[in-house]
């Protein structure tokens, strides 16, 4: 059956059936997926091709006041297209079906979207001196709450050196998520990716930078279309070539969001991502002898005793314990469902007063 051009994009009843998250739009509007987000404009791909748009006032001010509610790659929007090769306006943003959100880095600490209604995230990393176990559940429980299923990949594997104990160690750390092994400059084990990609299905690839994420979207897209850099002499590492993040339309329909390389991955999370990373501590947890058990001092302590009994690595259950601190210590106004909450109130109050 021959798709849409909207439903090639991953347009479904999911949006088709909702109100615009932000102000009314006007009657001459469509919907587009945001491909390209530039600083003050978006490059968005709609049912008539591609076009350039612009945030119309009120939703600039929106966006000012609260990151998340800017578009992000991913994102549906409402837009009013403009005459010729003019500028558009965008009016509304659709509910996110998913949202992968970090904390920005810099001297402005605030909350980014990295990618919007993606359905799986790649965590990619590599068999090499990227290859960090606290990373990866960092990453990890960040997919787990972005409300996108995760895979777990481990590229370059031409260069291993033990690959079946690294693989060892990144099932144990991902417990319940998919684990492949590739290599992308050989083409070993990519079809084992290709397997989780599907038509219409939009997945998105995370990692540090130099991991080789352009080299992957250039095997998926069988085109040179990413720039890619060979790895450094000295330390193996690979070098940062993607700039921003896109939206790539793949042959076969699937929907590939590709960005830059992280350095560092700071949470904006609730505890629901970190108990699904560590469901092992989790389980453990439940033979302990108080319910709210800190797994610290605490007589009892199922998860203690585990980490004695070599059961538990005592790394992991410090990571576990890092990643609750960090979670918090979020100011309580930025959890998100406090954000949630808020976010619903104001939503509330504007569709109330459009209908004036």
């Amino acid at each position: 059956m021959q798709l849409s051009p909207l439903s090639q994009l991953g347009w479904c009843p999911y949006f088709a059936a909702q109100p615009l998250h932000t102000e009314p739009a006007p009657a001459s509007s469509v919907p587009a997926r945001v491909v390209v987000e530039y600083q003050d404009r978006y490059h968005l791909q709609g049912a008539d091709g591609l076009l350039w748009a612009q945030l119309s006032g009120g939703l600039l001010r929106d966006a000012r006041r609260d990151r998340l509610q800017r578009p992000a790659v991913g994102d549906w929007v409402a837009v009013q297209p403009a005459a010729g090769d003019g500028m558009g306006t965008i009016s509304g943003c659709y509910q996110r079906r998913s949202c992968f959100v970090r904390q920005a880095a810099g001297r402005r600490p605030g909350l980014q979207v990295v990618a919007a209604n993606v359905d799986t995230v790649f965590v990619v990393t590599e068999f090499g001196p990227d290859f960090s176990p606290r990373r990866i559940e960092r990453y990890l429980t960040t997919v787990h709450e972005s409300g996108a299923r995760a895979v777990l990949v481990l590229n370059k594997l031409d260069l291993a050196t033990d690959p079946d104990g690294v693989l060892d160690e990144a099932r144990a750390l991902a417990a319940g998520v998919p684990v492949l092994a590739v290599s992308a400059t050989c083409g070993r084990g990519l079809d084992s990716l290709r397997e989780h990609l599907a038509p219409t299905q939009t997945a998105a690839l995370v990692g540090s930078s130099g991991v080789g994420k352009s080299t992957l979207i250039n095997w998926l897209s069988a085109s040179e279309r990413q720039k890619t850099a060979p790895v450094r002499e000295h330390d193996g590492r690979g070098r940062h070539t993607t700039t921003h993040r896109e939206l790539i339309v793949l042959p076969g329909e699937a929907i590939l969001i590709d960005t830059p390389g992280m350095r560092a991955l700071q949470l904006w999370t609730a505890d629901d991502g970190l108990r699904t990373t560590f469901q092992d501590i989790e389980a453990l947890a439940e033979s302990c002898r108080f319910r709210d058990c800190g797994h610290g001092r605490e007589p009892g302590c199922a998860v203690r005793r585990a980490v004695e009994r070599k059961r538990l690595a005592p790394e992991r259950l410090a990571s576990y314990h890092n990643l609750r601190r960090e979670i918090a210590d979020l100011p309580a106004h930025r959890r998100p469902e406090a954000v949630a909450r808020a976010r619903a109130a104001s939503n509330q109050l504007r569709r109330a007063r459009s209908r004036r």
